[in-house]
C-alpha cells in the first residue's frame, strides 16, 4: 500500500477533530475525501502530510513509518485551495522553487520545468507573473509546483473550492490526466460530490472526524451502509419498513423488525393511477413542489394525503416530514405531465435497506408526564434529527409490572428512562422480544466519551454494531472496556483484543 492510516487521531482543546481513522490507499490509486465542513478531512490531509502532528495512531507512506518524519522528509506534494504561489516570482521560479532547495543543477531544473509545463497545458508561459494567470492557469502552477520533486503521493486540499464551474471542470480533467500519466498515488479532500464521482478510483466519506466508509463511486451511492452516506451521497428518501423477524423469546417466536431503507429519486415512479405503474407500488400523494432545472424535473410528493380514499402500503410510512422527492427525465414529463397539487401513485423501481440496527425511537413510559419529559431530552431529539428519523411515544401503564398485560410492542429502538424502576422496564421489553432498549437519564446530553462494554462473545456483534451506529452521529471519543478474569491465559487476552 502506498499510504496507511492506523487509529490516527488529531483533537484540539480536548475535542477530537480527526477520530480513530484507520486507511489504506493503494499505490497509483486516486482517492478523494469527501464530506462537510467541519468534518476532519483537510486535518486527515495534514496529518499525511506532515503538516499536522498527530496524537495518536501511525502513518505510514509505502511501508515506511512517518509519523515523526517532518513534511520534507516525507516525499509528498501538496495543493492547497488558494494557489499559494510566490506572487514576486515567474511560473518558472515558481516550480522550479523546491528543486533549488533541494540544490538540483540547473540543467535539470528547467528540464524538469518544461516537461511539467507541457504536462499541464502551459507551455511557454515560464517568465510570466502569477498575477498575469487566471485562477485556473494558477491552480495548474501550483499542480505543477508540488510535482516538480517527483514525489510519491500527491495531496490536494479543494483545489477547485474557489474557481468557477467551468474553469473547474477544465482543471479536474487536467489534473486527471496527470495523475493517470505519471500514475502518482493522489487524495484529494473535498465537498463536492461531481467532484469526487468525477475523478475518485475510491470515496472515503467523512463525519464528526470519523472515516464513515470507502469504496468506489457507484457502489457507496447506490449501496450505502450508512444514513449520512446515503443523505449526503445525493438526496435520498429515507424509509421505515417492518419485515418480520424471528423472535428471541419462547412466548414471542415472530417479531416485526424495523429496517431503514433508501430510495433515490431517481428510482421512483409517477403514475395516475396505481394500475398504470410498471414498478412496486408505495403509496399515493399530491405533487407539492414542482421544479423545471433543465434535463430533469424535481418533484416533492406529500404521502398519504389521499383523504381516505385510498390506502398506502402498511408495510412502508415515509420518516417525518412526509415527502418523497422524485426526479424525472424530459421523456418522463412528455409522458405524463404534472402540476402542483395533482394526485399521483408512487412507485418504486429499486429500494436499498441500509444494514443498521437503529432505525426509530418510540419512548416507552407509565404515564404521559414521564413519557413528555422523555421524548423532549435535548439529547434524543437532536439525535432523531440527525438521523432524519422518527421520534414517538407510547404510554404502558403496566410497563413495570409482570402482572399487567404486556402493550402494543414498539418500533425501532425502544427508550425508556434510567433510575428507579428501569431494570424491571428494560426485562418486560426484553421478554417480549423488543431490541434494542435504551436506558436514558432524563437529564441526559451528549456523551463526550463513550465507553463500550460487553459481558460475553454473545452480545459482542450486536453491542459493537449498535455502538458503532450510534457514534456515527455524535462527535463523541470511544473507549472499549475489556473484562477478564485475573486468572485468564495471555492468549485469552490477546485473542480479544485482535477480535475488537
Amino acid at each position: 500500500m502506498s499510504i496507511t492510516l492506523d487509529q490516527v487521531t488529531k483533537q484540539y482543546q480536548g475535542n477530537p477533530v480527526v477520530n480513530d481513522v484507520s486507511l489504506a490507499v493503494s499505490e497509483g490509486e486516486f482517492f478523494v475525501l469527501l464530506g462537510p465542513s467541519g468534518s476532519g478531512k483537510s486535518t486527515l490531509l495534514r496529518a499525511i502530510a506532515g503538516l499536522t502532528e498527530v496524537d495518536h495512531g501511525r502513518v505510514t507512506l509505502f511501508g515506511r513509518d512517518v509519523t515523526q518524519v517532518s513534511a520534507r522528509e516525507r516525499e509528498v506534494g501538496f495543493v492547497f485551495q488558494n494557489y499559494a504561489l510566490f506572487r514576486h516570482m515567474t511560473v518558472g521560479e515558481n516550480i522550479e522553487f523546491a528543486l533549488r532547495v533541494r540544490r538540483d543543477k540547473p540543467a535539470e531544473r528547467v528540464r524538469r520545468r518544461k516537461e511539467l509545463l507541457e504536462l499541464i497545458g502551459l507551455g511557454g508561459m515560464d517568465d510570466r507573473l502569477p498575477a498575469q494567470l487566471s485562477g485556473g492557469q494558477q491552480q495548474r502552477v501550483a499542480v505543477a509546483r508540488a510535482l516538480a520533486h517527483k514525489p510519491k503521493v500527491l495531496l490536494l486540499d479543494e483545489p477547485f473550492g474557489a474557481l468557477d464551474a467551468k474553469i473547474r471542470e477544465e482543471l479536474r480533467r487536467t489534473i486527471r490526466a496527470v495523475q493517470r500519466e505519471l500514475c502518482i498515488t493522489t487524495i484529494l479532500v473535498t465537498h463536492d460530490q461531481e467532484e469526487a464521482f468525477a475523478l475518485g478510483d475510491r470515496l472515503g466519506i467523512m463525519n464528526f472526524g470519523r472515516l464513515l466508509e470507502t469504496g468506489r463511486p457507484n457502489d457507496l451511492y447506490t449501496r450505502p451502509a450508512t444514513r449520512f452516506v446515503a443523505t449526503f451521497l445525493g438526496a435520498a428518501n429515507l424509509l421505515l419498513r417492518r419485515e418480520a423477524r424471528p423472535g428471541s423469546a419462547p412466548d414471542n417466536p415472530r417479531r416485526d423488525q424495523e429496517v431503514v431503507a433508501m430510495l433515490r429519486p431517481e428510482e421512483a415512479e409517477l403514475a395516475p393511477d396505481r394500475d398504470a405503474l410498471v414498478t412496486t407500488f408505495l403509496g399515493y400523494g399530491h405533487v407539492e413542489e414542482l421544479q423545471f432545472t433543465g434535463a430533469l424535473e424535481r418533484l416533492r410528493i406529500r404521502m398519504g394525503t389521499d383523504g381516505g380514499a385510498r390506502n398506502t402500503d402498511p408495510t412502508l410510512s415515509a420518516m417525518p416530514p412526509v415527502w418523497i422527492d422524485v426526479t424525472r427525465t424530459q421523456p418522463e414529463q412528455r409522458s405524463f405531465p404534472l402540476a402542483q397539487g395533482q394526485l399521483v401513485a408512487v412507485g418504486t423501481r429499486r429500494i436499498h435497506v441500509l444494514p443498521t440496527p437503529l432505525s426509530s425511537f418510540t419512548v416507552c413510559a407509565e404515564s404521559s408526564e414521564n413519557a413528555v419529559r422523555l421524548i423532549e431530552n435535548p439529547w434524543l431529539v437532536d439525535l432523531a434529527a440527525r438521523m432524519q428519523t422518527r421520534l414517538s411515544a407510547q404510554v404502558e401503564p403496566g410497563l413495570s409490572s409482570a402482572e399487567v398485560p404486556p402493550g402494543d410492542t414498539p418500533a425501532g429502538v425502544a427508550v425508556v428512562a434510567a433510575g428507579p424502576g428501569c431494570p424491571a422496564r428494560v426485562r418486560r421489553l426484553l421478554a417480549r422480544g423488543v431490541r434494542p432498549v435504551l436506558c436514558l437519564p432524563e437529564e441526559a446530553t451528549a456523551p463526550v466519551r463513550v465507553v463500550v462494554h460487553f459481558a460475553g462473545q454473545v452480545a459482542r456483534r450486536a453491542t459493537l454494531a449498535m455502538t458503532a451506529s450510534l457514534l456515527r452521529h455524535v462527535p463523541a471519543e470511544a473507549v472499549f472496556l475489556g473484562i477478564l478474569p485475573s486468572n485468564s491465559p495471555e492468549r485469552t487476552r490477546t485473542a480479544g483484543v485482535r477480535q475488537l
